[in-house]
């Protein structure tokens, strides 16, 4: 199996094809990348920018480049000795325009009668042998299912085509399309109703709760067969290398799925988008590893300052008026929210799904159904202690959160002990369900809102990484090392993708306030002034965002409040709007940008710039050199300061680009620029991983000695050193480095970032550290 050393985040968009690709390659082998890694490329729904939103599996979608720009892309690839990976999405479909989706609009057409009704996870006996649409709007509803602008599209000879309900248009069943529109809808397999009803009424599994995204039933071979025929002719044509997998967490058999792919892509290379919690370990599935989540936490926790954490702490409780955060309970609330409102329809499923089940009857002699089943079944989801377990591993985790539950509330204690046998049987169709769903409230009630409402050091409210867990040293940082490399040498390791709320550069600036807390503290209380009365905490993440992102203009600093705040759904939402608290915050950031709060914040930004570049250097030398390979986000060689998406998917200066990696040829020496050092890093890591491979295999931990030796994090990976700098502010305020060493193994080195040569033995970190705060070496 091909492996890459190293790879580069495209976003294939209708501006951005194919095309436009396979000619930027040339560019990005000279930067030194290994692989291309492609997001989605199937056929999406039109006006897609992520592609997540197949509406068609048999074809490369035309708009980003088709078969045909595809097929120059992989030549130019395979030119260039470059490796192809894509994305790819088995989990659900886009059904937003049913016309677009085929396989939706036959569903919709001939209900359970149709030959496609089991490729979705539908529950028809649910929807009255209907399915539900939740599209209409709050002016268009009546409570007698009367939907208002709803039409008939007819043909010259007056027969019905369609249905029409403002621009969405639907399927007429064969011989229901005499009569007004109301009468003609009556008539067929699906229904329309009010939006809101897909809190608890929805009757088909989705993507989170994006009732757009309908779940596919790959589990089902006749389902893969059909949903894979083009990416098998892929590999059958050696187009692609390699696939990283979206949302496995969403599938009914995770392992079973990798093992189906690794038959048809001939034990191809393969990736799973899988979040770890701390301590978790990804199960041997047919993947060489993870896309990197859990390396991104870890590179951000090294370089935070573990002794600001109850400073912090300190002013995030006072910005609650007094009240502190305990995390499990405020995970535990904001996913209980979820399972009792926006995710309120799968609860219910996997309650009906448990009556059904024997085990369940039997567990207490045949006795009627607890009337609390669904409160059970929603306080386990609440508290379960991970995205998902797999059965019958994991087991661990369902009896975690059965004693959790049990704990918060015993008056559920005697259902959720009827409730074990059958969610622990991975036979019970309710057991596989429910490893479905844990992981749909554990993505909305934390990613999507804990994150948006802890604010207590925001670079660490990151995918894939809890917050609670404020610092790593770096014996710890070096323990779990040794680990990936014994483990999953092949794995991707990220410091920025599509999905991370804040850029790597957004959240280096953020590490420096660890190391000034006191600082902050004094900065946020001269902007709090412009700040609303409520939300204070929330105040504090805005700001963190703003600074981490400076300069940012106006309507991308807006545009993120705007998402962050409704995303925390505790001032406003995304459903009710608060009109007022969202302007009060705008204006906020207008205040912050313009005189005289902007010059307090660039006063602070000008206190922490060193820290600052400090940091961007040490992840990104972390990012390119620990265990595992390497992915460069699209423009993450130089700054990347973008927030959440859709801002961190904004389209890359190429030619800006082309500059920074023509000024990154020559060595740095005094007074280099932050963004040439940091492509000159990217471009010297990423060609010597390329050409010397066998440099990377190893990993021994290189211990500092002397009076700074806290303040250096360094690791030989067999010929390949990589030394950089932690708690830079800290460091300049002890006068620097002083006498601090470190033992270079025997032999000569060359340190890329400046060409200096040097040989092996104790070496000042004063003088290898003197130009810039990382060093990468390897021998000459």
């Amino acid at each position: 199996m091909r492996t890459p050393q190293s790879t580069y985040r495209l976003q294939i968009t209708e501006a951005f094809t194919l095309f436009d690709a396979a000619e930027r390659l040339e560019a990005l082998a000279d930067l030194g990348v290994d692989w291309v890694y492609l997001s989605p490329i199937l056929q999406a729904e039109p006006g897609s920018d992520h592609g997540y939103d197949v509406v068609s599996h048999a074809r490369v979608d035309p708009v980003r480049g088709g078969r045909e720009g595809l097929d120059a892309l992989a030549a130019e690839a395979q030119r260039l000795g470059m490796g192809v990976l894509v994305d790819i999405v088995p989990n659900h479909m886009g059904v937003a325009t049913p016309e677009h989706n085929s396989w939706w609009w036959q569903v919709l057409e001939g209900g359970q009668e149709s030959p496609l009704a089991d490729a979705f996870d539908i529950d028809w006996e649910a929807g009255g042998g209907t399915l539900l649409l939740p599209i209409v709007g709050d002016d268009d509803w009546s409570e007698d299912g009367t939907v208002a602008h709803l039409s008939v599209e007819r043909g010259p000879d007056g027969e019905a085509r369609a249905l029409r309900y403002w621009d969405t248009r639907l399927p007429v069943a064969p011989g229901t399309g005499d009569g007004l529109a109301q009468q003609v809808l009556e008539r067929q397999h699906y229904r329309l109703v009010h939006w809101r009803q897909a809190d608890d009424r929805l009757n088909y599994r989705r993507f989170f709760a994006v009732t757009s995204l309908a779940a596919v039933r790959v589990e089902l071979p006749e389902v893969f067969e059909a949903t894979h025929v083009e990416i098998e002719r892929w590999f059958d044509e050696r187009l692609v290398q390699g696939l990283r997998v979206d949302h496995p967490d969403g599938l009914r058999d995770p392992a079973g799925y990798l093992d189906d792919l690794d038959r048809l892509t001939g034990g191809a290379f393969v990736l799973v988008e899988k979040i770890l919690e701390p301590g978790e370990q990804l199960p041997r599935w047919a993947t060489a590893g993870t896309t990197g989540y859990d390396t991104l936490g870890l590179i951000d926790r090294v370089l935070t300052d573990a002794s600001a954490e109850a400073a912090l702490d300190a002013i995030d409780q006072r910005l609650r008026g007094g009240e502190r955060v305990d995390w499990a309970e405020m995970t535990h609330r904001t996913k209980r929210r979820i399972a009792d409102t926006i995710l309120r329809a799968e609860v219910l499923r996997l309650e009906r799904e448990v009556r059904a089940s024997r085990a369940f009857d039997e567990a207490h002699g045949g006795t009627a159904a607890p009337t609390d089943t669904a409160d059970a079944i929603a306080e386990l989801l609440a508290c379960f202690p991970v995205y998902r377990s797999y059965l019958p591993e994991g087991i661990e985790h369902l009896r975690t959160a059965a004693a959790r539950a049990a704990e918060a509330r015993p008056d559920l204690a005697a259902t959720i002990e009827r409730l074990l046998p059958v969610l622990a049987d991975p036979r019970q169709d309710a057991a596989l369900r429910f490893q479905q769903t844990s992981g749909m409230v554990m993505a909305k009630g934390v990613e999507d809102t804990a994150f948006y409402r802890y604010s207590r050091l925001t670079s660490l409210n990151e995918v894939g990484g809890d917050p609670e867990v404020f610092a790593v040293d770096p014996a710890e940082f070096h323990a779990l090392m040794r680990r990936r490399q014994a483990e999953w040498p092949h794995a991707m390791n990220a410091l920025s993708t599509h999905d991370t709320k804040r850029g790597e550069d957004v959240r280096a600036r953020i590490t420096t306030i660890a190391e000034l807390p006191g600082r902050w503290e004094a900065l946020l209380d001269r902007l709090l002034v412009f700040a609303p009365a409520q939300g204070r905490a929330f105040v504090n993440l805005l700001l963190q965002a703003v600074v981490g992102a400076w300069p940012a203009d106006e309507q991308r600093l807006v545009d993120y409040m705007r998402k962050a705040a409704r995303e925390a759904d505790a001032h406003t939402h995304w459903t009710d709007p608060n009109a007022t608290f969202e302007s009060q915050l705008a204006e906020l950031v207008r205040h912050v940008l313009a005189d005289p709060a902007r010059r307090d914040v660039e006063a602070f930004l000008a206190e922490t710039e060193e820290g600052f570049r400090a940091n961007v250097l040490s992840a990104k030398l972390l990012n390119l050199t620990i265990p595992g390979f390497p992915d460069v986000y699209q423009g993450a060689e130089a700054l990347e300061q973008s927030l959440v998406d859709p801002d961190n998917r904004r389209p890359v200066d190429w030619g800006q680009m082309d500059a920074l990696r023509e000024r990154a040829r020559e060595p740095l020496s005094g007074g280099w620029s932050l963004e040439v050092a940091k492509v000159r890093l990217v471009r010297e890591a990423l060609r010597l991983r390329r050409a010397h491979p066998e440099r990377f295999e190893g990993y021994r931990a290189l211990e500092p000695q002397g009076e700074a030796a806290e303040h250096a994090i360094a690791f030989d990976r067999g010929g390949a050193i990589a030394i950089a700098t932690r708690l830079p502010i800290a460091l300049a305020a002890r006068g620097g480095w002083g006498d601090t060493t470190i033992e270079l193994p025997e032999g000569h080195w060359v340190e890329l970032l400046t060409g200096r040569a040097l040989r092996g033995g104790e070496t000042r970190l004063d003088l290898l550290l003197g130009t810039a705060p990382v060093a990468l070496l390897t021998r000459d």
